[in-house]
């Protein structure tokens, strides 16, 4: 099979998302410009950078994260795992702007270091961020697509000791989740190690 995305694909649903997968996903924490909790999973989500590390968030529409991080310059980055799949579904709801999604989906909230926002207690890791830039993404011929890259740089990193194995974050153990397409999920249960060749 081929097709040209602009000419349509004929399947039942779009496979884009089911073929670049698993993806990360970025369990996104902000505050108003008043001081309101907002969060929100994103799996347009990844790290771009190692040093200074960063990562980033797209949002298909300048949805309340976005607008957070750009007017208030911080945001904070908490990883999604299989034992909070159903709290971090229950934060993708389309609430109202104001509406606390830690308090919707009963997540506790914990306390962030170097940046205003919160993180989810629960969560083994979690990225404090201070904004770099948001960018409208353009297609090729130059129109806007309505769909926004938010671009943070990582000023803490909070790590539960109960997933430092050898000093090495178990990212099975944590078991992060990740989004596959369509309504489809996976789990890291396990990971195994490839040296790279030197020549």
């Amino acid at each position: 099979m081929f097709y040209e995305p602009i000419l349509g694909h004929g399947l039942p649903h779009d496979p884009f998302k089911a073929i670049v997968a698993p993806r990360p996903i970025g369990w996104i924490s902000t505050l108003d410009v008043r001081g309101r909790r907002n969060l929100a999973p994103y799996s347009f989500f990844n790290g771009v950078c190692g040093s200074p590390p960063m990562v980033m968030f797209s949002s298909e529409g300048f949805k309340h994260s976005a607008e957070n991080a750009r007017d208030t310059g911080q945001f904070v980055c908490s990883l999604a795992t299989h034992s909070l799949r159903e709290q971090m579904n229950v934060t993708s709801a389309p609430l109202a702007k104001g509406e606390d999604e830690f308090f919707r989906a009963g997540l506790a909230a914990a306390p962030s270091r170097t940046v205003r926002p919160p993180r989810v207690a629960k969560s083994p890791a979690a990225l404090e961020c201070r904004t770099i830039s948001v960018t409208e993404l353009n297609d090729m011929h130059g129109a806007a697509t309505g769909r926004y890259v938010v671009i943070g740089q990582v000023t803490g990193v909070h790590i539960d000791d109960a997933y430092l194995v050898d000093g090495l974050f178990d990212t099975a153990k944590a078991q992060a989740l990740a989004r596959c397409g369509y309504m489809d999920y996976a789990t890291v249960f396990e990971t195994f190690s490839l040296a790279r060749p030197q020549s």
